[in-house]
């Protein structure tokens, strides 16, 4: 932790914490000039603040000091007689009167018209006046008798302890107040040149020294406090002027977001233009239909131009998909769908590609699984993007295991899980970001943009669905894809011959529009 007033090592900081390093510096800066620009050593606005505490205390005090003052006055007399206690209470409560004026003065000015250096020489040298007064009706009396003695060692620690309350947030306030009086009350004891007096001298000064330090930490704990209420203020505006940026920068981005959904949108057409022309094209050279190529190479030529227009076509189409799904405009076309019926379907498309690869496709399906209300594309996608990557990943010889089935809280699910390189833990979010690749992606001779589980997540999600990544490396990936019950279509109960009418006698008839509504919405699980 910083020492305050300590110059901040700024070479220590990592070169990464440049906005650190420039905070620091301007606040070393700010405190440089605050102190050679103060009187006090401390900011110009904590002087004020140190002032006005001070001008508070006194105001909030007066009318105690005012007690204090004519009931000292007035036990005085007993000793110093009518005259001189009358006196000197009369000029004490001049002098407070003066010093309650100038307070009332310092707070209605405004800040700005303030000079910090003239009002603390000006209040000092009031209390300087204060503790004089003090002084002479507190040595006035002593050594007549021990009781006057005792009573003005009290009374003496009584006016040290109040002025040191009500001056702490002025230091040399409280040295100009309280040390003149137990001083010359402590030398008048001393010169008694008595045990007893030798000892209240001593204790006239130590509740001196005491008071002294409890009246520094005070203001010690003050300034502490207006220290931090500042920081808290420059923290305030600095998070005010981030949130602004932050507001800026997301207004900026979201334009950019459209702007790219837009340009997305125009080049899909003309991406796909030639991209048919290409595809046709490459086809009919690839066959041979016009007749066979006079050199041979020119037909492989045809073939990879065909399938490179293929993946081209396939990119293109993940691309504007994603694009969709970020900026909201991805619509699901929801109907009952068998979630068992796509992912066999899915199977089977990609089972030759795993057979080529000597990668074993093992299926678990529950049998008698109700179904979906879902987007049936969305759904094909999700299974062929989930089963493409662990086809991709699996090496030679290893097993892929494709689960449908029941959840927990009576929804349904479908796992893939592989037996291959695995995905590190901390590169899990990676490959589930947008254009996300994994090191083991990297190395792979088959590598893809780092679409398809973006993809799929995003679809699942979009079905009000969980999806789930679990893998450890070289031991093997599961991916875990749930539906909610809510979209899980329970089965109905066949009619009966004798069944009763549809509208019971007395009920408005349906219209067909209003009945054809009615039977496309999906009967749901009870109790979900």
């Amino acid at each position: 932790m910083p020492i305050p007033g300590e110059q901040p090592d700024l070479t220590a900081l990592p070169p990464e914490t440049s906005p650190v390093k420039r905070r620091l510096a301007s606040q070393h800066v700010r405190d440089a000039r605050d102190r050679l620009t103060s009187s006090s050593g401390t900011r110009p606005a904590f002087d004020y603040e140190l002032l006005r505490q001070y001008a508070q205390n006194r105001l909030s005090a007066s009318l105690v000091m005012l007690l204090l003052v004519a009931t000292i006055g007035l036990l005085s007399g007993l000793w110093s007689g009518a005259v001189t206690a009358g006196a000197w209470t009369a000029s004490v409560l001049i002098i407070h009167a003066v010093i309650i004026t100038k307070c009332r003065q310092f707070l209605d000015q405004p800040m700005a018209a303030i000079s910090a250096r003239a009002w603390r020489l000006r209040f000092i040298m009031l209390d300087l006046f204060y503790g004089l007064a003090w002084m002479f009706i507190l040595i006035n009396p002593v050594g007549v008798d021990e009781s006057s003695n005792t009573f003005m060692l009290f009374v003496m620690l009584l006016v040290v302890a109040v002025s040191s309350m009500l001056a702490s947030s002025l230091p040399m306030a409280v040295i100009a107040s309280t040390f003149p009086v137990t001083i010359a009350v402590a030398l008048n004891f001393a010169l008694q040149a008595t045990l007893r007096d030798y000892i209240l001298a001593i204790m006239a000064l130590t509740a001196q020294g005491y008071f002294a330090v409890l009246a520094y930490r005070l203001y010690s704990t003050t300034l502490a406090t207006l220290i931090a209420r500042a920081e808290k203020d420059a923290l305030i505006g600095e998070l005010e002027q981030a949130k602004s940026v932050s507001d800026e920068g997301r207004r900026r981005a979201e334009a950019a977001n459209i702007a790219k959904s837009r340009f997305l949108a125009q080049m899909s057409h003309e991406l796909r233009t030639p991209l048919n022309a290409i595809l046709g094209f490459s086809e009919v050279m690839k066959t041979e239909v016009f007749g066979e190529h006079a050199v041979p190479a020119y037909k492989e030529y045809s073939a990879d131009i065909h399938n490179s227009g293929v993946h081209l076509l396939g990119l293109i189409n993940e691309i504007l998909d994603l694009s969709r799904i970020e900026a909201g405009r991805y619509e699901l076309n929801e109907e009952s769908v068998s979630l068992v019926g796509i992912v066999e379907d899915c199977h089977h498309l990609l089972k030759l590609r795993a057979t080529n690869r000597g990668i074993t496709l093992h299926d678990v399906f529950e049998s008698e699984l109700p179904r979906l209300w879902a987007d049936e594309r969305a759904l094909r996608q999700i299974c062929l993007n989930l089963l493409s990557n662990a086809i991709k990943f699996t090496p030679q010889g290893g097993e892929i295991w494709l689960k449908v089935g029941w959840t927990a809280s009576g929804g349904q699910y479908m796992s893939v899980t592989d037996t291959g390189a695995g995905i590190p833990e901390e590169e899990i979010p990676v490959v589930l970001s947008s254009f996300g690749q994994g090191s083991n992606s990297i190395k792979s001779a088959e590598q893809g943009a780092g679409l398809g589980l973006p993809i799929a997540k995003n679809l699942t999600e979009m079905h009000g669905g969980t999806f789930a990544l679990k893998s450890k490396l070289r031991i093997g990936t599961e991916v875990i894809v749930t539906f909610p019950p809510e979209r899980v279509v329970a089965a109905m109960a066949p009619m009966s011959e004798h069944a009763p009418p549809l509208t019971p006698p007395g009920e408005p008839i349906l219209s067909q529009e209003e009945r054809r509504r009615l039977s496309r919405r999906p009967l749901f699980r009870a109790g979900t």
